[in-house]
């Protein structure tokens, strides 16, 4: 049995991410896959188009709610590629840091998220979430394009 963690950020790279487990999934006899999607948590900077900033619960249940929008079109995704034994998962933090963490506790063989494109210097200057997930995670990672 293989188990996946698949990071999900509602980007084109994290639904060819969900691709690639499902052909993973052809290769083995059994894989379960955990869909993760984490949040930052409220963004208090730059424009809001929601609740006034001092409404944080509001704000909670904003995040939550797209969380939720977001891991079930993957799941829907997942189940079209062939991966039948599926849970969901968020977390709110650091992305790199809660996607190494919560692989870490599911017991992953294995991490497979997308990368962005990065230009080369913001990645320099600013590091991606796949390439600190990289450094931290105790298991392989899969990036996919």
């Amino acid at each position: 049995m293989l188990k996946l963690l698949i990071a999900i950020d509602g980007s084109e790279h994290a639904r060819q991410a969900v691709v690639a487990a499902g052909r993973l999934a052809k290769e083995v006899s059994r894989l379960e896959a955990v869909l993760l999607n984490v949040g930052e948590g409220p963004n208090l900077y730059g424009l809001y188009a929601g609740p006034p900033p001092y409404d944080f619960e509001a704000m909670q249940r904003e995040e939550r709610a797209r969380q939720e929008d977001l891991l079930e079109a993957a799941l829907t995704q997942a189940r079209a590629c062939g991966l039948e034994h599926v849970v969901k998962q968020s977390a709110v933090g650091a992305p790199a840091q809660e996607i190494a963490r919560v692989a870490a506790e599911h017991g992953v063989d294995q991490i497979v998220m997308g990368t962005r494109g990065m230009n080369p210097l913001a990645g320099l200057l600013l590091g991606s979430v796949a390439q600190r997930v990289v450094h931290l995670a105790e298991m392989p990672v899969l990036l996919v394009k």
